[in-house]
């Protein structure tokens, strides 16, 4: 009797899984496996005489003919610019990721070990930046970096006091990732918070017991139970850092564009969906395995294979 109730709960429990994962799995089956499948179909076609698609078939005298090509594919490694705009776009992405990092990291252990009657006060001003349009705050950037900027005008009137030359904060790769650290530095605090939020403070107590300085046990306790939310920080940080094209386009000119400007003006302006679907692909791909990499680092160190 009780084997067939466990074999019973096991069926639900099975049963309640698969609903539960029912609606995202047609969600990634729609928005993300459909999609990827059709840009890996049109990497493969020819352009169309006025931009898009060529026809993937044409039929003459001999009968149906397929219209397939591998020269986008071969496009991409015989040029080395697309590869140097993918590693200058690694670079900026892995600088803002690091800067991030560096100054979410003291804030979100500071707001997880404040008082409680202040920490969802510090939390809205950390989201406040959200219920502003995101091109309004890249706008208001562009202010701040212009010539006639008061930055721009302070720093060159310090740098004229001490004989050096002026600068230009405005199309720069300073700009761009100024703006690519404050756009997603949220993204970092947040998944910090809550990690360092569930850190059990008897450890430190624990530690400092067995004396144990404040160095050590940050560095011995706190910081590798912060693992996974830095992990998880650093993949929503780098992943849109790697694709985005507004602010490169905004506030880096031609000095600062990236892989996500290339993509982008093959499908709007050059209208070459064929060669845009390759360099699509090849974000994607990438993304894919910092997705994987971050999921593998951050599982809890006894868990194997899903066991635990």
């Amino acid at each position: 009797m009780n084997t067939l109730s466990t074999k019973t709960i096991s069926r639900g429990d099975r049963l309640t899984r698969a609903l539960l994962s029912l609606p995202p799995g047609l969600y990634l089956l729609l928005f993300f496996a459909v999609p990827s499948l059709m840009m890996l179909f049109a990497s493969f076609r020819f352009p169309g005489e006025y931009g898009g698609l060529a026809p993937w078939y044409y039929i003459d005298d001999g009968g149906v003919t397929l219209d397939f090509t591998l020269e986008n594919w071969q496009r991409l490694f015989e040029s080395d610019i697309y590869l140097s705009l993918l590693i200058k776009s690694l670079t900026y992405a892995l600088i803002t990721t690091l800067i991030c990092l560096a100054m979410a990291y003291p804030l979100a252990l500071m707001i997880a070990r404040s008082n409680k009657r202040y920490r969802d006060l510090l939390l809205l001003l950390v989201i406040l930046p959200f219920w502003s349009n995101f091109l309004v705050r890249i706008y208001a950037w562009m202010i701040i970096f212009s010539p006639q900027g008061a930055l721009t005008i302070g720093l060159n009137t310090l740098m004229s006091s001490l004989g050096m030359e002026p600068i230009t904060l405005m199309f720069s790769n300073t700009a761009v990732i100024t703006c690519l650290v404050y756009v997603h530095l949220p993204f970092m605090i947040l998944p910090l918070y809550a990690n360092l939020e569930k850190h059990d403070h008897r450890l430190l107590e624990a530690a400092q017991d067995l004396g144990a300085n404040r160095f050590k046990c940050f560095w011995l306790i706190t910081w590798p139970l912060s693992l996974p939310g830095i992990y998880a920080g650093a993949v929503l940080v780098f992943i849109p850092s790697l694709g985005i094209f507004a602010i490169p386009d905004l506030l880096g000119g031609t000095n600062g564009i990236m892989i996500g400007n290339v993509i982008k003006q093959q499908f709007v302006e050059s209208r070459d969906w064929p060669f845009g679907s390759v360099l699509s692909l090849v974000l994607t791909a990438i993304t894919l395995l910092l997705v994987l990499l971050a999921a593998k680092l951050g599982r809890p160190p006894g868990e194997s294979n899903g066991k635990k």
